[in-house]
């Protein structure tokens, strides 16, 4: 028996499946389209303008590879074709202060086969100077909860922007050598965010990788946090006894700029970092 048309179902289910099928090659048709996009920028000339800033200001550009080189420019043009930049604090954005950041964030990216520049972020925000901040802190006898100002050289924050302080990036970017590169700790925050929240574990290969990932980069930091207590100095800086993103931002910091050094004192710690990023900056420094 029939009964209000008990029949219509199929026909429910065939509608149901129809917009499924748009949906989906709607959703393919615009991945290809972007897809697309990024190749064509990607295979788009370098401008000579800005490989001359680059030569100026990012240190290491003659001492990579040829390869890298060309895959450094490549990843500068996808990165600066996706993402915006604003001045703060009465800066004018100039193509000096867009390409300097952009292949300095590049840096991180070399040969790690990426095809999309961090995905996440949307904007950098960039003052002249270092800039003042509120944070919310745990202060006062009763433990009130307040704003406290603070002064900071950049951010990275979850929700797609970057803020750097322009001179900090700029002399980072043509000091190779001392361990404090405020681009690429920002950068590297935002590579551990894309694994969903910023812990000192970015995204690995495989699931293998995450043991003696954890094993090299809690053992390092637990060790850097009691020597900041026991007021010694390690070849990491002791902002990296702060939280385990920190640690890794300013381990970033230390293998690009100074990887003889983590080498010999963090070999395990360096050996994971090496697999991470797919290179060795010690090859830059012959």
């Amino acid at each position: 028996m029939n009964i209000g048309g008990g029949y219509a179902a199929p026909s429910l289910f065939i509608g149901f499946a129809a917009v499924a099928a748009f949906a989906f090659f709607a959703w393919m048709t615009l991945r290809v389209a972007s897809k697309r996009r990024r190749e064509a920028v990607m295979n788009a000339p370098f401008p000579l303008e800005w490989e001359r800033i680059i030569k100026k200001n990012i240190a290491v550009y003659e001492k990579l590879s040829e390869s890298e080189r060309f895959e450094l420019k490549r990843l500068t043009l996808l990165f600066l074709d996706g993402k915006e930049f604003e001045g703060c604090g009465g800066l004018e954005i100039t193509d000096e202060i867009r390409v300097t950041i952009a292949a300095e964030a590049t840096l991180l990216l070399l040969n790690r086969n990426i095809t999309e520049s961090y995905p996440k972020l949307h904007t950098v925000l960039v003052y002249p100077h270092a800039y003042v901040a509120s944070s919310r802190d745990v202060i006062g006898a009763q433990g009130t909860i307040e704003d406290v100002p603070s002064v900071r050289l950049g951010e990275a924050w979850q929700d797609g922007e970057i803020v750097l302080a322009w001179d900090h990036a700029k002399n980072g970017s043509r000091d190779f050598d001392d361990g404090q590169n405020v681009v690429l700790h920002e950068f590297s925050h935002k590579l551990d965010q894309a694994s969903g929240t910023a812990n000192g574990a970015p995204i690995l290969k495989d699931r293998s990788s995450y043991k003696t990932w954890g094993m090299a980069l809690n053992h390092d930091f637990r060790e850097l946090r009691e020597k900041v207590e026991r007021h010694k100095k390690d070849v990491i800086d002791s902002y990296g006894a702060t939280n385990p993103a920190e640690f890794f931002a300013v381990a970033t910091e230390t293998f690009f700029e100074k990887p003889g050094r983590l080498k010999e004192k963090h070999p395990e710690l360096f050996e994971e970092l090496r697999k991470y990023y797919n290179l060795d900056p010690e090859d830059w420094k012959r």
